[in-house]
């Protein structure tokens, strides 16, 4: 008995979550497996019909989202150009103020007409400027000899009766707006009044500016720009401007008899006129009416207003045939989609009933795919958690991957380059031995081993095991392993083994050597100086036993520093105030510093924290690192001792301080740097330093916690930098480890 699932096929996991698990039984009749095969077909058909409606729902939905969102664009432009004819309209006032200004001031008739004529002439839009007397009649007419030279003769006193009337009416200042002028060739030409004062010349008045208002309504013509925009003028005294559109002016002028056929253009209308701003919706039939299409209007309406308190009302209609135009194609190719979608449903029902044999095979290789992913998981994780890096290289010997420990000191671009580019610090010797290493692996198939190899494979030299291993079977992009481990910190480890070896032998043999060489020493030097007594001063053997005295004291310090080593206690650490410390460091030098001609500097940083001390063990480093000092210095040689704030500490350490001494003298060599602190390692001449001065101090320091670091090299002096715990506040506690 076999089951075939959905899963198993390619594309089958979708289908398996939407329907669940298909299940075949092979053995059954073909008829009864047909009936199972075309129910997840009907299934797949109600879920593309419910999809479709869904789909239709959320066009829907989505194109009242674009209509409000068209509506919004819209009335921002409308904002944007009502905000400049605005402050065009303004401008024009203000000139217009500051005519009747000048004519209010003192002078003669012939001083106002040249300063009108200047601003005639300074303003393009202005064609005429005219002042009547308070009886109505005219005392000033200046044309601007850019107009036509009839103008002089189109306009007369009667036709700006009535503006000039109704400028009278008003304070000065106050500006009043004709209708369009009956006799203007373009509509556009208007006449803006204002009253002049009664203290002016010739008892007031009033002055009146033609003005072509075309310029001045320039950003109103870009909202009409393209062909789907129609634009609703009405001017101060709400009749439609020149810049209506044709068909919306004839819609305009019907309104009276046909109004009930448009009651959008009739709401637009009664909101202009009372002065509204916002949107509106014009459905489709009324749009056909008034010329803008089988489509629905989006209507944008604002005024622009006057400082007076009158307003020009604008208005765009644009329509939303694009919009439907889109919207109707979304639904043609949604509808070929349906079509494909069910062809598909079609060929995959075949696809079922043809692939039933096939299942078993197919969940087969699913399983050794899982399987095989998993060992490749597997692996890979373990070659990145191991600490030993290794590198595959393809058959061309590039680089084709790297574990992460080895990733991580390669550059980054490394992965698909040679073995140079994976080690940038490698001599070129270094890396023609790896590549005939992978060589030699390759050519006879079996696995070349370099072992404990100095080599310097990355920024510093180390000590390394390289085994290359060559792939049965191989693919060309993993040809060959190379497997790379750092012994540097294994062998590190050795040499700090084999130092705390060194250490516990000294230990055992100073115990042994203070009580068996102590003693006969002792008795030595009493009959030494018992014998130098009964010669007296002046005898001649004197200055041999004198010598005698003096190597048996040498070799007594040399055992009670074996003792001092070998006995080190806990310290018993308390609160050492550091900057006195120091200066009685300093105090206690001074004499030896001065006879060996050298300057002693004592640096201690302001404020500094008491430290945690045995205070004469800490005394006894500071003074051991000093002399060291002194002694790497020839005449006239330089010491410095510095006290400050430990600033490399990790966040949430605790405190250190950092005490440095650093002089000029002769320095160390590379070669002996690591040995400074071993037990009777001395650098100084024969008989002047046993070599136990710095193990002590070493001992001292981490005894407290601490650390120690030098950093010396040849010509260039030495410095010693200790890290000192500083001492924990009351109710804190702290545990050397």
């Amino acid at each position: 008995m076999t089951f075939l699932r959905a899963e198993a096929l390619p594309g089958g996991a979708e289908v398996q979550q939407a329907l669940g698990p298909i299940q075949v039984r092979v053995k059954r009749p073909a008829p009864e497996f047909m009936r199972l095969s075309v129910l997840p077909v009907l299934l797949l058909c109600l879920v593309l019909s419910g999809i479709i409606a869904g789909v239709l729902h959320f066009m829907q939905r989505d194109r009242q989202a674009l209509v409000d969102q068209m509506a919004r664009e819209r009335q921002a432009q409308l904002q944007e150009a009502v905000r400049g004819v605005s402050a065009a309209l303004e401008g024009a006032e203000e000139d217009l103020r500051f005519a009747g200004e000048l004519l209010a001031q003192p002078g003669t008739a012939e001083e106002h007409r040249r300063e009108m004529r200047a601003l005639l002439e300074a303003v393009g839009q202005y064609k005429a400027i005219l002042v009547f007397g308070t009886d109505g009649q005219e005392r000033l007419r200046l044309v601007d000899r850019r107009s036509a030279a009839s103008m002089t003769h189109q306009f007369t006193a009667e036709d700006l009766a009535h503006t000039v009337e109704q400028a009278r009416r008003h304070p000065p200042g106050h500006i009043v707006s004709s209708p369009p002028l009956p006799r203007a060739r373009t509509g556009w030409l208007r006449a803006f009044a204002t009253a002049l004062p009664e203290d002016a010349p010739d008892g007031g008045g009033v002055v009146v500016v033609l003005v072509d208002a075309e310029p001045l309504f320039a950003p109103l013509k870009l909202l009409a720009s393209d062909s789907e925009t129609r634009l609703l003028v009405l001017g101060v005294h709400g009749t439609p401007g020149s810049l209506t559109h044709p068909s919306l002016s004839d819609a305009f002028g019907r309104l009276a008899t046909e109004g009930h056929q448009t009651p959008g253009l009739t709401s637009l209308v009664q909101r202009m006129r009372a002065g509204e701003s916002g949107t509106l919706v014009i459905e489709r039939q009324e749009a056909a009416r008034l010329g803008l299409g089988d489509s629905e209007a989006v209507v944008t309406f604002s005024p622009v207003r006057f400082k007076n308190g009158t307003a020009w009302p604008v208005a765009t209609l644009a329509s939303t045939r694009v919009l439907r135009t889109h919207e109707r194609s979304l639904i043609l190719r949604l509808s070929l989609a349906a079509v494909l979608v069910s062809g598909f449903i079609i060929a995959f029902g075949v696809y079922v009933v043809l692939a039933h044999s096939r299942a078993e095979a197919l969940r087969e290789s699913q399983r050794h795919a899982q399987r095989l992913a998993h060992l490749h998981d597997k692996t890979q994780k373990i070659l990145d958690h191991i600490p030993t890096g290794v590198l595959a290289l393809s058959a061309s010997r590039h680089i084709s991957a790297a574990n992460r420990a080895l990733s991580a000191r390669m550059p980054a671009d490394a992965v698909g380059q040679t073995l140079a580019a994976a080690f940038p610090h490698a001599q070129a010797p270094v890396i023609q031995r790896l590549e005939d290493l992978v060589h030699a692996a390759t050519l006879d198939g079996r696995v070349r081993n370099l072992h404990g190899e100095p080599l310097c494979l990355f920024e510093e030299q180390g000590q390394y095991n390289v085994h290359a291993v060559p792939l049965e079977p191989s693919t060309s992009d993993v040809h060959t392993l190379v497997v790379i481990e750092d012994l540097s910190n294994l062998r590190a480890l050795e040499g700090q083994l084999l130092r705390a070896e060194k250490l516990a032998t000294v230990g055992v043999l100073a115990a042994g050597i203070a009580h068996e060489i102590g003693t006969p020493l002792g008795i030595v030097r009493g009959r030494a100086e018992y014998v130098m007594e009964k010669l007296g001063p002046g005898h001649a053997q004197g200055p041999g036993l004198g010598t005698i005295v003096e190597q048996i004291d040498r070799v007594s310090r040399t055992l009670r520093q074996l003792l001092d080593f070998s006995r080190l206690q806990p310290a018993d650490a308390q609160a050492v105030a550091l900057e006195p410390l120091v200066h009685s460091v300093r105090e206690l030098l001074w004499m030896e510093v001065e006879r060996r001609r050298l300057k002693l500097e004592v640096d201690v940083a302001a404020g500094m924290p008491a430290v945690a001390a045995d205070p004469d063990q800490f005394q006894q480093v500071l003074i051991n690192l000093v002399i060291n000092a002194c002694d790497a210095c020839e005449p006239g040689g330089r010491v410095r001792l510095s006290a400050s704030l430990d600033t490399e500490n990790a966040p949430g350490a605790w405190d250190m301080v950092r005490v440095e001494v650093e002089d000029n003298g002769c320095g160390i060599s590379p070669h002996h740097v690591h040995q400074v602190f071993d037990p009777f390692f001395t650098t100084k001449k024969r008989g002047q330093g046993t070599g136990l001065g710095l193990t002590m101090v070493a001992h001292i320091v981490r005894n407290h916690g601490g650390r120690i670091e030098l950093d010396s090299a040849p010509e260039r002096g030495t410095r010693v930098t200790v890290r000192w715990p500083v001492a924990a506040l009351a109710g804190e506690e702290r545990h050397v480890v």
